[in-house]
């Protein structure tokens, strides 16, 4: 998530994805659009089971199941996989770390993670776990934010209060980096969403739970001066305010 290894604190991630639970599926639109593009990098490969790693509320693992998929959903929010199991999403749920799968090695065909693995610490040592759990002959394929994600916000925050508001993310580089011990391939893009105001785009991002900082600061709604000035301060185009998503889609072969 940033440019050294951190230590996370799992359990505030864990507690700001659960109380996003019942709002994250009206809210995951962006996270929708980059899971079907990465769905699409591996749905040619034959293998039948797949573990659908940072589940969420299981809208994956319930578009796998209907592809023939045998999926096993794992998550570290409890709400999130609560929710996944109230709508039949998958055939075995685990809660739990990715960073620490309750998996034998070997276990899986393919391992699925849409937009997950930024909350880890170290992208290397998350990508040594989940092929640690794949069979030779398997796929691993993650998506994750790049370094300059949500740059307008930050730049708003900085010229409201002085600070950024915004995790960093890893460069490509870093992220070339990380997947360098494996046969891989890697594909970056960016997406914009464009919000009316303030208000509407960070309850965007408290819908998808995505409020947790690293820094220790929370990123939930705040005062209304606050607010008020930050959309002074908020970049626009056509009116509309933009959130820029810089994407890394990767795919790992298990040789």
């Amino acid at each position: 998530m940033t440019t050294v290894d951190e230590v996370i604190n799992k359990h505030a991630v864990a507690q700001a994805f659960s109380r996003a639970a019942q709002s994250y599926d009206n809210a995951a639109d962006l996270q929708r659009r980059v899971g079907n593009e990465l769905m699409q990098r591996m749905v040619a490969h034959p293998g039948s089971l797949l573990l659908d790693a940072g589940c969420g509320t299981g809208h994956f693992s319930r578009c796998w199941r209907a592809r023939g998929k045998t999926v096993y959903a794992v998550d570290l929010a409890p709400g999130m996989l609560e929710k996944a199991a109230e709508l039949g999403s998958a055939d075995r749920y685990l809660l739990g770390d990715i960073d620490a799968l309750p998996l034998p090695d070997g276990t899986v065909d393919l391992v699925f993670s849409n937009l997950v693995v930024q909350w880890c610490g170290s992208l290397r040592a998350t990508l040594a776990e989940l092929y640690r759990v794949t069979r030779p002959g398997g796929m691993i394929a993650f998506s994750t934010l790049v370094q300059g994600s949500l740059w307008e916000l930050s730049h708003a925050w900085q010229q409201v209060d002085g600070q950024s508001h915004v995790n960093h993310f890893l460069s490509d580089e870093q992220i070339h980096a990380a997947c360098s011990p494996w046969r891989h391939e890697l594909h970056f893009c960016q997406k914009t969403e464009r919000f009316p105001d303030v208000i509407t785009l960070m309850r965007s991002l408290k819908g998808i739970g995505a409020t947790h900082l690293h820094q220790g600061r929370t990123g939930g709604l705040t005062g209304r001066q606050q607010l008020h000035a930050l959309q002074q301060k908020f970049p626009r185009e056509n009116n509309a305010l933009p959130l820029s998503y810089q994407l890394a889609y990767g795919v790992i072969y298990h040789e």
